[in-house]
């Protein structure tokens, strides 16, 4: 198993369960010496447990994640940066849309409204007129950000032309 894809996978975890921890043990239901095993390629999850981790990420993404290791056994030097190559190519694939007229960016609603949230969903949808065929990209951005982002789409879609990069991968 390769080490990006598990790379790619914890990052996913991290930032929509908060811990690995939490995920294995409340989502999987997996045991943490399960969990090792899994990601030392010890052991097989089943194909349940391997469509919970898909889960973690759109069609479109998980398609991404794909090219992505495809990548970095072709170039084998972009192993080291698979984590932050794979959120960078998703702004610009984000942007691209949006630019181009194809997309729709959208803040997703809050699950629980009760809990105050310290993170916000941004989703990007390049929509094809076919029923479960869109294609989606997501980001979670830090609540801190909501003000900015709450408004006309024209705010949004400036937002995300100008703050994404920076915002989601930190550069």
């Amino acid at each position: 198993m390769h080490q990006m894809y598990i790379d790619i996978i914890i990052d996913a975890i991290i930032e929509q369960f908060e811990t690995e921890e939490r995920f294995y043990s409340e989502y999987l239901q997996l045991t943490k010496e399960n969990w090792e095993n899994w990601k030392s390629g010890r052991i097989n999850l089943t194909g349940e447990e391997m469509q919970k981790i898909k889960n973690l990420f759109t069609d479109y993404e998980w398609m991404l994640t794909q090219k992505i290791l495809r990548q970095t056994i072709l170039f084998p030097e972009k192993r080291n940066i698979a984590v932050s190559e794979y959120k960078r190519l998703k702004t610009v694939i984000a942007k691209k849309w949006l630019q181009t007229g194809v997309g729709i960016a959208e803040l997703i609603p809050e699950k629980n409204k009760e809990v105050k949230q310290t993170f916000i969903d941004l989703k990007v949808t390049a929509a094809y007129g076919e029923w479960g065929f869109d294609d989606i990209v997501t980001f979670r951005l830090p609540a801190t950000l909501q003000g900015q982002l709450e408004g006309s789409k024209v705010e949004l879609l400036d937002w995300v032309n100008e703050n994404l990069m920076g915002t989601y991968v930190g550069e």
